[in-house]
């Protein structure tokens, strides 16, 4: 599930949940509202590339990811995971979650 929220008068944010409403991904603030309906739009094609997923630990040992464009630029987070196999997890729910998104969402 997707979920568009105005942080301010210039401000947007997207988020990705699961079926059952977890978090799976909060993306970064977008200063334009069309920047970020491009970068839902291109979701798809993004997850289809290994590279756009970069894992990491944080100091207090917990797992996360962050998903970044074919540029390199980070576009959301993951919530932290206590295991690496949790985190994978997410992952894998992250990307059905994008797939099932509709091709022409009405933004």
């Amino acid at each position: 599930m997707l979920k568009i929220k105005k942080e301010s008068d210039t401000t947007y944010t997207f988020s990705l949940q699961s079926e059952s409403g977890q978090t799976l991904l909060n993306s970064i603030p977008f200063s334009k509202r069309e920047e970020m309906n491009r970068t839902i739009a291109n979701l798809k094609v993004l997850i289809g590339q290994s590279s756009v997923f970069e894992r990491k630990t944080d100091y207090n040992g917990k797992f996360l990811f962050t998903l970044k464009d074919s540029e390199g630029k980070i576009l959301g987070n993951s919530m932290l995971y206590s295991s690496e196999a949790g985190m994978e997890n997410g992952i894998k729910n992250l990307k059905t979650s994008i797939s099932l998104l509709p091709d022409a969402i009405g933004l």
